[in-house]
């Protein structure tokens, strides 16, 4: 069962990482049996690694024909951005008063971290969902940072699929120029103005 469960997780992280990386596109049908002849693996791992993407909506099972990569679109990500705003400002605004110089020495460095890895997409997408991961997990409520890491990893489906090609020839998302704003913001109390930077900040890296 184990070695099953070991080979489930391996056709599952890598058709999601095949998405991300434009290897299978939106709407693209994949079979059982391709990911059968790539992997080596017999059909019931691939089989289950598959339904689990369905499950979260990353495909799409269609009967007798294949498994289709479900279509992000970028309504679906300012719709997940405006999520955002909301779940990660309500909490901020519940505990901005209690968060500690430590906390914020933290997430100094993790923003130092974002614009360290400027030269490298993917990895500084990691970097900035530490960033607000972490800002959010000041709240205490691991149910919030479980939508939120949710949430960020549909975003990154949807930019993959929507601006890949913007992202690297025209737009450089890595300017995290709010990042510091909201801290200071934090550190003096002002919680109107830490909001305001927060939506700032989604805004800039939504607008592509």
């Amino acid at each position: 069962m184990k070695q099953k469960n070991s080979l489930k997780s391996i056709v599952y992280q890598e058709t999601l990482d095949g998405i991300i990386r434009g290897e299978y596109k939106a709407n693209q049908i994949i079979n059982e049996q391709e990911l059968v002849e790539k992997f080596g693996f017999s059909k019931a791992p691939i089989r289950e690694a598959l339904l689990s993407l369905c499950n979260e909506g990353v495909l799409h099972n269609i009967p007798r024909y294949g498994y289709e990569v479900v279509r992000l679109t970028s309504e679906d990500a300012a719709h997940i951005l405006r999520f955002r705003f909301h779940l990660e400002g309500g909490f901020l605004k519940d505990c901005y008063q209690r968060i500690t110089e430590s906390q914020l020495e933290e997430l100094a460095q993790l923003d130092e971290l974002c614009n360290a890895s400027s030269h490298d997409l993917w990895l500084h997408w990691e970097h900035n969902t530490n960033f607000h991961l972490k800002l959010i997990s000041c709240a205490g409520n691991e149910y919030a940072s479980r939508e939120l890491q949710r949430s960020m990893d549909i975003l990154k489906r949807a930019y993959a699929q929507t601006y890949w090609n913007r992202w690297n020839n025209i737009y450089n998302p890595m300017d995290m120029r709010y990042h510091k704003q909201i801290l200071s913001c934090i550190r003096s109390r002002d919680i109107d103005s830490a909001l305001h930077y927060l939506e700032l900040d989604l805004k800039d890296f939504g607008c592509m």
